[in-house]
């Protein structure tokens, strides 16, 4: 099957005080039509960068794609025209941004907003966008929504603004859908709706979703497949089943082990030591290697390449080295 979304050896970097930085270092990633890729790992890892280099909004400067190639269906994201983006983005490739708050125009009413989306990609009167503005908001789940299209962002709860936010999304039935943290700072059930929300949308249109968190419980509800990103790197890429029960890389079993789990005996929860390093501090090793209980000195000056090691893919020395 071909990918609806296929990014090959994608390099992004960005001018920082401390010179230029390399943001993203060669990811590869696919996803199909009605298939759910979860982007996995800490903030500061590439994902968001990830996603944002797909929708064409790196600022640049001081952002620049230095190589690689994003193709959706076919086509080379990184060479078309702002216009042709312009009319890509919504159409063909939408994001659900992880705050609703910076997202949607405070001075204008969320019907208003869904409308113009549809104004923008469809060519129907502003009555017809209005129209269906209201039923999407319907279909999103928000009670009385020809009343609640004339409220304006802050008259609306965060799970509210989040459905609005997926009801502008698929406005124009996107092929590919990318959420960023969709379920930030919502209650657990709030969150089971909107996962419930997104899986609906992907059966009645086929959308392809990105789904992009560090919330590896979100990964077993929703993913199908699964890259684990670390410093601006694919670490891991398998099926969720296989990373969920078998990671691979270290970094992928602290995120596993760091899920809570009701059947321990003590109520103690597992942590990563350290953090992300800072990009302008990645030396010429495992990014990971500093907070890793398996590195050797070979960790320390080789990069690990994302390579193959009878299961799935895992960048790791330990593992091919059967350390692990």
């Amino acid at each position: 099957m071909s990918a609806l979304l296929q990014i090959n050896d994608l390099r992004v970097t960005f001018r920082t005080r401390y010179g230029e930085v390399t943001a993203l270092d060669s990811v590869s990633l696919h996803v199909n039509a009605g298939e759910t890729l979860g982007v996995v790992g800490e903030s500061g890892c590439g994902k968001s960068i990830t996603a944002l280099s797909v929708m064409g909004l790196i600022p640049q400067p001081p952002g620049k794609i230095a190589g690689g190639e994003i193709l959706l269906n076919g086509e080379d994201l990184t060479k078309v025209s702002e216009a042709r983006m312009r009319g890509l983005r919504g159409s063909e490739v939408a994001m659900i941004f992880q705050e609703p708050m910076t997202s949607l125009n405070p001075v204008f009413t969320v019907g208003d907003q869904i409308a113009e989306a549809i104004m923008l990609h469809q060519k129907v009167s502003a009555d017809q966008a209005m129209k269906d503005a209201i039923a999407l908001l319907d279909r999103v789940g928000i009670p009385s929504p020809d009343r609640r299209a004339r409220d304006f962002p802050h008259q609306l709860s965060g799970g509210m603004r989040q459905r609005v936010m997926i009801a502008m999304a698929v406005s124009c039935r996107p092929k590919v859908l990318i959420a960023d943290e969709p379920t930030t700072a919502l209650d657990v059930t709030v969150q089971a709706q909107i996962f419930d929300l997104l899986n609906e949308i992907q059966r009645d249109f086929g959308a392809a979703i990105v789904l992009i968190t560090h919330d590896m419980g979100a990964i077993s509800e929703m993913a199908d497949r699964v890259a684990v990103m670390y410093a601006g790197r694919v670490i891991e890429d398998a099926s969720a089943d296989d990373v969920l029960d078998m990671p691979l890389h270290p970094y992928a079993r602290g995120l596993i082990n760091c899920i809570p789990n009701l059947g321990r005996d003590d109520d103690s929860l597992a942590e990563i030591p350290g953090v992300v390093p800072p990009l302008h501090l990645l030396g010429a090793g495992c990014a990971f290697a500093d907070r890793c209980a398996h590195k050797a000195p070979r960790c320390a000056v080789e990069k690990p390449l994302l390579i193959n090691h009878g299961h799935h893919p895992a960048a790791c020395h330990a593992v091919e080295e059967g350390r692990l």
